[in-house]
């Protein structure tokens, strides 16, 4: 399966769930590539494709780079595996929800349960993101 990470990160902490999540896919067998959004153009080519952001602002996904990128590929998404993560400092986790909401809303099924992170990905933390990974893939 070839699948991909495609991320934007403000601090680091979304890049360090990133690569962990990468990690997982690797692990559960899968050809994985990690990708900054900023180099997506097309990603017809994955079968599963997680994508993180962290929270930014009154909860919202970062809109100069991130948003824009997913906005441009998320109608081809149907049918692909799909899988969300982002961290955050502050909120109870409303962009997530409604980065799933969206997706839903464009006909994307998501494969797995969402992660987020507040700070850094350390200990349990980390392994969940790990298990993401496996699980998309």
């Amino acid at each position: 399966m070839k699948a991909a990470v495609v991320y934007w990160s403000g601090t680091g902490n979304t890049a360090a769930m990133a690569e962990l999540v990468q990690e997982g896919m690797q692990s559960a067998g899968a050809q994985a590539e990690l990708l900054e959004c900023n180099s997506v153009t097309d990603l017809s080519a994955y079968d599963a494709i997680a994508f993180g952001c962290p929270a930014m602002g009154s909860e919202q996904l970062e809109d100069s780079e991130f948003e824009p990128v997913f906005d441009s590929v998320k109608k081809a998404l149907s049918g692909k595996r799909v899988a969300l993560f982002g961290s955050y400092g502050w909120g109870d986790g409303e962009w997530m929800r409604n980065w799933e909401d969206d997706c839903r809303a464009c006909g994307i099924q998501l494969a797995c349960e969402s992660v987020t992170v507040n700070g850094a990905p350390e200990g349990a933390d980390a392994e969940v993101c790990r298990e993401l990974g496996k699980a998309l893939v």
